[in-house]
C-alpha cells in the first residue's frame, strides 16, 4: 500500500466514522487561541506568532484524521518495547547544545535551520499515555491492586518524572505526568487504599522537607501563593513585585475585565509595550487576555469549550470496544483536565507557576500539535467503539 492509498483510506474511514464532533470542538477551540495570541503579540507590530499558530493547527488537523485509522491498541503492543526508550532519550536530547532554557526550565529543543522550538516533554505525553494503558491492561489478569502491579505503573511514573526533573527541571511538566497516572490508575480500578497511602507519603515527604527547602525557587513559588491566599502581609512584596510578580499582573488584568471586557485589542496590560505589563501573554498567562478583553463571559465560553473536549473524551472511553483503549481515552482527558487546572489555577493566583500551557489556546507548535495528535487517539477509540447494544458496561 503506497503513500496516497493510505492517505485515501484514513481519510475515507475518517469521514465514515471518525469523531468529527470532537475535531470541530478542537477547531473551535483552537481558532479562538488564535484570536488571543494576535492580541497578545499586537503590540510588537508582528503577526508572526499567530501565523505560527495557524499552520501547526493545520498540521495538527492533518495529524488528527490520520491517527484517527490507526488501531493504537495493536499499535501499543508491537512498539511499546522502542517508545519507552525513545521517550527517555528525547527528553534527555534537552541536555544536549540544542537544549534551550526559557525562564529557568531547560525544556526546549533549538534545531538549527527549523524555525520552531520543541518541547520534548510535551511530545512524550502522548506516548506516555499509550504505555501506561497497555501496562495497566497487561496487569489486569494479575490483579490491578496487587502490590507488584502497582510498583511497575508507579515505578514507570516516577521514572519519567524523574527524568524530566532531572534534564530540564520542569516541574510543572512531572506534575502534570503524574496526574495522568492518578486518572488512569483510577479508572483501571484502583483500589482508593492506594491513593490514600501515596497522599499520606506526599504529606510526610513535604514537612520533613519543608524546613530543607525554604530558598528553592519552587519552594518560594508555592510560598507565594500560600502567602497571598491566607493574606500573610510579611511577603507582600514577595507576592506583588517578586515571586508572585507574574500573577499579580494576572489577576489585575482578568479582574480589570468585568463581566464584558475592555474590548478586542484593547486591553490595558495586553497591549502594553512595556515590561511591567502583563508578562508571557501569549501562553502561560493568555487566560489572562481572555479575561481582560473579553471579560468573565468570555472566559466561561473557554472554559465550556475545554469542559466539552474533556467530556467528549471520557464519552469515548465510556463507549470503548477494549479496557485499554478506555484507558487511553481517559489517559487523554486526565491530560486536558490537568493542564486547564494548572493554567488557570496560575491566572488566578491560587497555584504556583510552573509553565503549563493552556490546551489548545497558548501559542506553541509542539503543544498544539501535540494535543492534536492526542486527540486523534480519541477519535481512533471512538472510531472502533463497539454499539452500545453489543457493549458489556461492566467492563470499564
Amino acid at each position: 500500500m503506497g503513500p496516497l492509498s493510505w492517505l485515501s483510506d484514513s481519510l475515507r474511514e475518517f469521514r465514515d466514522r471518525g469523531d468529527k464532533l470532537l475535531l470541530c470542538l478542537c477547531l473551535i477551540l483552537s481558532g479562538f487561541g488564535v484570536v488571543l495570541i494576535y492580541s497578545a503579540t499586537h503590540y510588537t507590530g508582528s503577526s508572526r506568532s499567530a501565523v505560527v499558530q495557524v499552520i501547526a493547527i493545520l498540521l495538527g488537523v492533518l495529524i488528527y484524521i490520520l491517527l484517527s485509522s490507526v488501531d493504537f491498541e495493536l499499535f501499543t503492543q508491537r512498539a511499546w518495547k522502542f517508545l519507552f526508550p525513545f521517550s527517555v532519550v528525547f527528553i534527555l536530547t534537552t541536555l544536549t547544545p540544542w537544549g534551550v532554557e526559557v525562564n529557568g526550565n531547560r525544556s526546549w529543543l533549538q534545531i538549527p535551520h527549523v524555525p520552531v522550538t520543541i518541547q520534548p516533554a510535551e511530545v512524550a505525553k502522548f506516548f506516555f499515555i499509550l504505555l501506561l494503558s497497555f501496562q495497566f491492561s497487561r496487569q489486569r489478569e494479575k490483579g490491578i491492586s496487587k502490590p507488584s502491579s502497582i510498583l511497575l505503573t508507579a515505578g514507570h511514573t516516577l521514572f519519567m518524572c524523574a527524568v524530566i526533573a532531572a534534564a530540564s527541571s520542569d516541574f510543572g511538566m512531572a506534575l502534570i505526568y503524574t496526574f495522568i497516572y492518578v486518572v488512569v490508575a483510577w479508572s483501571a480500578g484502583v483500589k482508593l487504599r492506594w491513593f490514600a497511602l501515596a497522599f499520606a507519603g506526599i504529606s510526610i515527604a513535604v514537612i520533613v522537607l519543608w524546613p530543607h527547602v525554604s530558598d528553592d525557587v519552587h519552594f518560594l513559588r508555592f510560598k507565594v501563593v500560600i502567602d497571598h491566599l491566607t493574606g500573610n502581609q510579611e511577603t507582600i512584596y514577595q507576592q506583588t513585585q517578586g515571586i508572585g510578580w507574574q500573577q499579580s499582573r494576572s489577576i489585575l488584568a482578568i479582574g480589570s475585565g468585568g463581566l464584558t471586557g475592555m474590548g478586542y485589542l484593547k486591553g490595558i496590560q495586553t497591549q502594553s509595550p512595556y515590561k511591567t505589563s502583563l508578562p508571557a501573554r501569549m501562553d502561560d498567562e493568555i487566560f489572562a487576555v481572555c479575561g481582560e478583553e473579553f471579560g468573565l463571559i468570555g472566559c466561561l465560553v473557554l472554559l465550556a469549550l475545554l469542559g466539552a473536549i474533556i467530556a467528549r473524551c471520557v464519552w469515548v472511553a465510556r463507549r470503548a470496544s477494549s479496557y485499554q483503549s478506555a484507558l487511553i481515552a481517559m489517559g487523554v482527558a486526565g491530560m486536558l483536565a490537568a493542564q486547564v487546572c494548572v493554567n488557570v489555577g496560575m491566572c488566578l493566583y491560587v497555584f504556583p507557576v510552573v509553565g503549563i500551557t493552556l490546551p489548545f489556546v497558548s501559542s506553541g507548535g509542539s503543544s498544539i500539535i501535540t494535543m492534536y495528535a492526542a486527540m486523534g487517539t480519541v477519535s481512533s477509540v471512538k472510531t472502533r467503539s463497539l454499539p452500545s447494544w453489543l457493549k458489556d458496561r461492566s467492563s470499564l
